[in-house]
């Protein structure tokens, strides 16, 4: 219970905390051939995630709730990708908020945190628009390494895998297939 205080505590300085100009953010604005309910439990379940993100996930659904994302299950803790990350928003079919750290290829910036956000919202029976923000990012030469890789990740490889689990159906962890950017660039810098 005292956990959960304090993430609403954390989460509510960060949403109400104003942006600073030149903030940077990474962001994408799309539609999915597929309905919200299924949307939504791609991201919001551990069986959803593996499907298009990662060979193993674990989702706690809830404010406060644990989330891991492992492209390596086997390497040693700190090494299998994003470990013991939180839940901060959880609005049923609407929004999915989650801390999110650097690649162990940044060891510098391992343990700070930054802020994934989706938000979810039905065209139609059918089709649905999601908005992905990527905030929260430092200043310095490893901050601009990390805002780069991601830029290329979330755009090039997780965000284009989750339309065509979506679209055409799961993707088979270890397979890599050629898979259009979600856009030309999702990088705002405010």
């Amino acid at each position: 219970m005292k956990r959960n205080l304090f993430v609403a505590i954390g989460l509510m300085a960060v949403l109400a905390a104003p942006a600073r100009a030149g903030e940077r953010r990474l962001h994408a604005d799309f539609a999915v051939d597929a309905p919200l309910d299924k949307a939504w439990e791609a991201w919001t379940t551990a069986q959803g995630l593996q499907s298009f993100f990662a060979p193993y996930a674990r989702i706690e659904p809830q404010v406060g709730g644990t989330l891991d994302i492992w492209f390596s299950p086997d390497a040693p803790k700190g090494q299998r990708g994003a470990e013991d990350q939180r839940v901060m928003q959880y609005i049923e079919k609407s929004r999915f908020g989650f801390t999110w750290n650097a690649p162990p290829s940044i060891p510098t910036l391992r343990h700070q945190q930054t802020l994934v956000t989706l938000d979810f919202e039905a065209i139609d029976e059918g089709r649905t628009r999601v908005r992905f923000s990527h905030e929260g990012w430092g200043y310095g030469e490893d901050w601009d390494k990390c805002f780069d890789y991601f830029d290329g990740a979330w755009r090039s490889f997780v965000l284009p895998r989750f339309k065509h689990a979506l679209e055409v159906g799961p993707i088979v962890a270890g397979e890599s297939p050629e898979l259009a950017p979600i856009s030309q660039s999702i990088k705002v810098e405010d």
